[in-house]
């Protein structure tokens, strides 16, 4: 079904829930796990090492700063995936009001399937 899968974590609670189900459901459809961080290069480091290692088998990382809708939807269209999974919760407060829901845009302007995983 699916080949290459777009996993999302900015190393919360909430996100880590959302790659666990992302990841079974790359698993059962034998398709190759990319785990995508946006944000600050070292938290995102220690992002991707903690959630790569929730994962079984080969999980690819990268970590990319920026707007992370942008990010999330240039980083799926360059490597070529056809699921992009994010979490249905993640900023909070006036970044969320200011920068709108990640999801929301990510959904919005994907050219390929996105999961929204109910994360609470």
């Amino acid at each position: 079904m699916y080949k290459k899968v777009l996993l999302t974590t900015d190393g919360s609670p909430t996100a880590s829930n959302a790659v666990r189900v992302g990841s079974a459901l790359a698993r059962a459809s034998g398709a190759e796990i990319l785990l995508l961080h946006v944000g600050d290069p070292a938290e995102g480091k220690k992002a991707l090492e903690t959630t790569s290692g929730q994962i079984e088998g080969d999980v690819s990382a990268l970590s990319v700063e920026g707007d992370p809708a942008d990010k999330i939807l240039e980083v799926a269209e360059n490597e070529g995936v056809d699921l992009i999974v994010v979490g249905n919760k993640g900023m909070t407060g006036a970044r969320r009001f200011l920068l709108g829901s990640v999801p929301n845009q990510v959904s919005h302007n994907a050219s390929c399937d996105v999961f929204i995983v109910k994360t609470t």
